[in-house]
């Protein structure tokens, strides 16, 4: 197996584990620069929310027969969009019982 590319894919695990803790670390440099969870939580729902504008289009276009899609194209696409948004509902269930807990806290 080529080094390279082992190294290439620890990067990548170093920097999703990096985002995943809410940090961002430069590549160059030791510094750390927070990262906004309001950001980081609207591009995951747009990201949701492309997903399946995408399926419902090709699915539209297949329906329609307007351009060469394949069927397996459009259930991959739907699929994905429906992959997508039961994580994404998973993570809202998370913080409202996140939430939750904390109001239930006593100070």
């Amino acid at each position: 197996m080529d080094k390279s590319g082992i190294d290439s894919i620890l990067q990548q695990l170093q920097a999703t584990s990096a985002l995943a803790s809410g940090v961002k670390k430069s590549a160059g440099t030791d510094e750390v620069t927070s990262v906004d969870f309001s950001e980081k939580l609207k591009a995951a729902v747009d990201q949701v929310n492309n997903a399946q504008r995408n399926a419902d289009k090709l699915s539209e276009q297949f329906v329609s027969d307007q351009s060469n899609v394949d069927l397996h194209e459009v259930m991959i696409s739907l699929q994905k969009a429906n992959v997508s948004f039961q994580s994404m509902v998973q993570v809202r269930n998370k913080l409202v019982t996140a939430y939750q807990e904390i109001m239930n806290m006593q100070v």
